[in-house]
Parts: C-alpha cells; sequence; structure tokens
C-alpha cells in the first residue's frame, strides 16, 4: 500500500522556521522524483520545490528560492523541506508528491500557519 505521510506543520511567527517530513512507503522511493506542493485558501496548488531521485538537482518556486531547502534521504525514504524566514503568504497546506513517469502519489497535506 502506497502512503506518503506528512509531518512537521503547525503554527509559526513571520520570520520563524520549520521542518516538513514527508515518510514513504510502498514503492520504491529511491528511483522517485520528489516534490512538494501547496494549496493556500481559494488558491491552486503550485509547486513548491523538486528534488531528483538522486538528489542530484533540486528546483525551487521564485517565491521560495534562498528561503527554502528541499533534501532527501533514501536509506529513511523520506523527503524534507527545511522552510526559514517564514512570511504569512506562506501560509498553506503543504503536500508532498513522488512522481516517476506517469505515475504519482500524494500525501494528504500538512497545515503551516505562519501568523502573529
Amino acid at each position: 500500500q502506497v502512503q506518503l505521510v506528512e509531518s512537521g506543520g503547525g503554527l509559526v511567527q513571520p520570520g520563524g522556521s520549520l521542518r516538513l517530513s514527508c515518510a514513504a512507503s510502498g514503492f520504491t522511493f529511491s528511483v522517485y522524483n520528489m516534490k512538494w506542493y501547496r494549496q493556500a485558501p481559494g488558491k491552486e496548488r503550485e509547486l513548491v520545490a523538486g528534488i531528483t531521485s538522486g538528489a542530484g538537482s533540486t528546483n525551487y518556486a521564485d517565491s521560495a528560492k534562498g528561503r527554502f531547502t528541499i533534501s532527501r534521504d533514501n536509506a529513511k525514504n523520506t523527503v524534507y523541506l527545511q522552510m526559514n524566514s517564514l512570511k504569512p503568504e506562506d501560509t498553506a497546506v503543504y503536500y508532498c508528491n513522488a512522481v516517476r513517469w506517469s505515475t504519482n502519489h500524494w500525501g494528504q497535506g500538512t497545515q503551516v500557519t505562519v501568523s502573529s
């Protein structure tokens, strides 16, 4: 059974940091490219960051560059998103995505709220 379970979300003040984790099971994690998406209320889901299967390459949305870092540990079947200098506009549900060719797996999401 394929599972992606996100954790690490919560309420944080502007300027604060959070580290999201996504634990994968039920598929060969190491061969999948991994991505983090987010969806704010009333907005479309948007790509935040991605990392290739071998962790050789990463990419970021302009809004995340310089503040967020995506990483993965293939031995632990886990992908991370370190988020620093958080802003109120980062408030959203963050989703983990595993993609390989036409196969996509999604997690249920974790809420991140940035507010004073």
